[in-house]
């Protein structure tokens, strides 16, 4: 049976919330929540976040006809186009239930995700305050994955993400929900389960699996990604130097991209003095360090003309504009106290 029947009890009722720029994977994340079976939600919330007032409100419309018998339940709020954080807090706001269940308007959860959400729902210990999903992330077989790819793939193993995460209603109010200085997809979810974690609670991985397919990109798509870099500089700030252990996250490359952008920083400069010499060395550096960093990203592609031309574009581009989002990160939350200052 589809999920619209019956509700869970009393504890272990649960709302959905989805943000949504209305893309086109919208409807198939609506109709797989509607045909999963096992007790539905209490309520759906969508978060229109696209921006202006001027946003197609027909857009939504066959979005949630495929919700079916679940359509009753749900409703459509606005958040001005501010971020996922604060389309998720919008959605907080209005939630009844014991338990919030986030999704991404891009997952498509799985056939038996209901009844398996209820399920972790029910096992949750008292000093429990989420339970994540396992996102499954499908890739090609008949070839090695691209860059994008890779990156997308990176989720099935990403801690606390809230492409399928269920808080306890309380907990989030508890801790004042998403940080609406985080403005894109990107440290959000790591930094709120961050302070439930600092505040007493436990978080650990239930069994409920939902799908999230690799969607098309822009070939530049790595590099806009870089504004992240920004994000990194924040929760430096909020949760300190060891933020990376803490969240079980990967450090990424920025100091090595400093590094490079120092070089060809250095080799332009000294070119203009006219040092050609010293120019050449620092000009070498750079060379040397963005073609390890293009070899890095090409080798376990599948080789394609269109993939090496723009691994080795962006190789070059990303080290720059890591950068200087990293430091324009630093200078805009320079006097952002840290989390357990705000707290105390």
């Amino acid at each position: 049976m589809s999920g619209a029947p019956s509700t869970g009890g009393p504890m272990t009722g649960y709302a959905v919330v989805v943000p949504t720029l209305v893309r086109d994977t919208l409807a198939d994340c609506l109709a797989a929540l509607a045909a999963a079976t096992g007790p539905g939600p209490d309520e759906i919330i969508l978060v229109d976040d696209r921006p202006g007032p001027d946003a197609d409100p027909d857009a939504l419309e066959h979005p949630l006809t495929v919700l079916g018998d679940l359509r009753e339940r749900a409703v459509v709020l606005r958040s001005g186009g501010r971020g996922p954080a604060a389309a998720r807090n919008t959605g907080i706001r209005a939630v009844t239930s014991p338990w919030t269940a986030f999704l991404d308007d891009d997952v498509q959860v799985g056939p038996h995700w209901c009844d398996q959400l209820v399920q972790d729902l029910a096992e949750a210990a008292p000093d429990t305050g989420a339970v994540q999903g396992v996102i499954a992330v499908p890739l090609p077989g008949e070839r090695r994955p691209t860059d994008w790819e890779r990156g997308t793939a990176g989720l099935a193993r990403a801690q606390w993400i809230t492409a399928d995460m269920a808080y306890r209603t309380d907990v989030l109010k508890q801790v004042d929900g998403f940080d609406e200085r985080f403005t894109r997809a990107f440290r959000e979810d790591a930094d709120l389960a961050l302070r439930v974690l600092d505040a007493g609670w436990r978080i650990r991985r239930g069994r409920r699996t939902t799908r999230h397919p690799v969607r098309d990109a822009s070939r530049w798509a790595s590099l806009k990604q870089q504004r992240g870099n920004a994000d990194d500089a924040l929760m430096l700030r909020l949760h300190g130097p060891d933020w990376w252990a803490k969240a079980v996250a990967p450090k990424g490359r920025i100091r090595r991209h400093a590094a490079i952008t120092a070089a060809g920083a250095a080799a332009l400069a000294l070119a203009a003095a006219g040092r050609p010499r010293a120019a050449a060395v620092a000009g070498l550096g750079w060379a040397a360090g963005t073609a390890e960093f293009a070899w890095a990203r090409i080798t376990p592609g599948p080789g394609t003309r269109h993939e090496v031309t723009t691994m080795l574009v962006t190789s070059a581009l990303i080290p720059p504009a890591a950068t200087w989002h990293r430091l324009s990160g630093m200078w805009r939350h320079r006097r952002a106290p840290a989390w357990r200052e705000v707290a105390a």
